[in-house]
C-alpha cells in the first residue's frame, strides 16, 4: 500500500521526506514534485529499483530515465567532462527547469536504460526535491505519469496513473511551473535545445551567447 504524506504541512512534512528517503534507500519508488511536474524516482544506482520505474510508467529501456541532483557540485562526479556551455547553463539555470543532456563518466555503476553513454541531468528548484536529494543522492527522476499520458502536475493525478506501483507519495501541491524542463544536449560540438520547455530557447541562447536559431538546427 502506498503512504501519501502532505508536505504543505510542516508537521506532516519532515514525516514524509523521512519515509521518502527510507522508501528511496531501500530500493522502493517515490513520487516527489518539483518545480516542473512531479516526478517518480529512486536511487539512480539501483538497476532493479529503475527497471520497476520504468515499468511502472509502461516504459522501455530505448527511453532511459532521467538523474536529478541535489546540488551543482554533483555534476563533476558524474559527466566525462564538463564543457564551458554546461558549466555556464548550470550557474544560469540550476536549480531550475533546465536539463543537460551530457557524456556520463565511464566508472558509473548504474544502468538508466539504454542511454548509449548519455545521461540527462537536473537540479530542480523544489524545497522538498531537493531534501530527498540531499538525502538519497542522485536519483533516476522520470515524469510521474503513464507513458504517452499527460505529466502529473499534482500528487492526485500521479497516484491516479501510477496506484500502488509507488511506496510514498509527497503532496507539495500543484506544481508550480505545470511544464517539463527545456532539455539541452551539450555532448556535441555546439549545444541543442532538444525540447523547449519551462526555460525558452531565447534564454538558452542568452546565457551562451549564441543566435536562437543555431540551437534548433
Amino acid at each position: 500500500m502506498s503512504t501519501v504524506f502532505d508536505c504543505t504541512d510542516e508537521d506532516t512534512r519532515s514525516a514524509g521526506i523521512q519515509a521518502a528517503v527510507g522508501a528511496a534507500k531501500a530500493g522502493r519508488l517515490i513520487v516527489t514534485p518539483t518545480d516542473t511536474v512531479y516526478g517518480i524516482g529512486c536511487n539512480a544506482f539501483d538497476a532493479e529499483a529503475v527497471t520497476d520505474l520504468l515499468a511502472a510508467k509502461h516504459r522501455g529501456r530505448d527511453m532511459p530515465v532521467p538523474v536529478l541532483v541535489g546540488s551543482w557540485h554533483s555534476i563533476d562526479g558524474l559527466v566525462l567532462s564538463v564543457s564551458a556551455s554546461a558549466r555556464s547553463l548550470v550557474e544560469a539555470f540550476w536549480p531550475g527547469s533546465v536539463s543537460l543532456v551530457v557524456e556520463q563518466a565511464p566508472s558509473l555503476a548504474w544502468d538508466l536504460g539504454d542511454t548509449s553513454g548519455t545521461v540527462m541531468l537536473r537540479m530542480p528548484l523544489h524545497p522538498v526535491a531537493i531534501e530527498v536529494l540531499r538525502e538519497v543522492g542522485p536519483m533516476a527522476v522520470s515524469s510521474a505519469n503513464v507513458s504517452g499520458r499527460p505529466p502529473a502536475i499534482t500528487c492526485d493525478e500521479a497516484r491516479e496513473q501510477l496506484g500502488d506501483s509507488v511506496s510514498v507519495y509527497l503532496d507539495g501541491g500543484r506544481a508550480p511551473k505545470g511544464e517539463p524542463s527545456t532539455i539541452v544536449d551539450v555532448t556535441g560540438p555546439s549545444p541543442r535545445v532538444l525540447r523547449e520547455g519551462a526555460v525558452t530557447t531565447a534564454e538558452v541562447a542568452e546565457v551562451l551567447d549564441v543566435d536562437p536559431a543555431s540551437l534548433v538546427n
